[in-house]
């Protein structure tokens, strides 16, 4: 897998070194068996800011017309795991209940990105879903791996920042 993680920046979000008893209790409180690429990502590193943090899109969001920006991804555990904060997330921001929210926007809330059990059931392989503030599921891509290959840096779109 490439790496994605901003290794420039120091991050709240990058949780502790993972282990398979970390994923097992994720999975557990989450209900869900995570992707092999996502937990394969998080034993390089368990979380953090992301390198490029652009996602295309073939529709318009509260963000942009043609693009999202996720500033950050969650790991599991520590105080910014999926399996600690998730939960919390869709109930408080009454995201659909369909999987995993997997880190942060530059909104902080209003928008967000998750990883969608919807079609294939929790022990299948997820989407990923971005939710706008109408809160209806948009798929970005049929997989994490394709998620995390499609991002891009944000200058891509005139943003100043990545």
């Amino acid at each position: 897998m490439i790496v994605i993680f901003d290794q420039a920046e120091e991050s709240e979000f990058v949780g502790p070194p993972v282990d398979a008893e970390m994923i097992r209790q994720a999975e557990d409180v989450l209900r869900v068996r995570l992707p092999k690429s996502y937990v394969d990502l998080l034993a390089v590193q368990n979380g953090g800011l992301l390198k490029n943090r652009c996602f295309p899109t073939k529709f318009a969001n509260s963000w942009a017309d043609d693009h999202i920006c996720v500033d950050a991804l969650w790991g599991v555990g520590g105080d910014w795991g999926v399996d600690v904060v998730s939960p919390g997330l869709i109930a408080e921001w009454q995201y659909p209940e369909i999987g995993v929210v997997l880190g942060i926007t530059p909104s902080a809330g209003h928008d967000t990105v998750m990883l969608d059990y919807s079609e294939c059931g929790p022990l299948g392989e997820p989407s990923v879903a971005y939710i706008d503030e109408d809160r209806v599921p948009r798929r970005l891509a049929n997989s994490f791996t394709e998620f995390v290959n499609g991002l891009v840096s944000c200058r891509t779109y005139g943003d100043d920042e990545d």
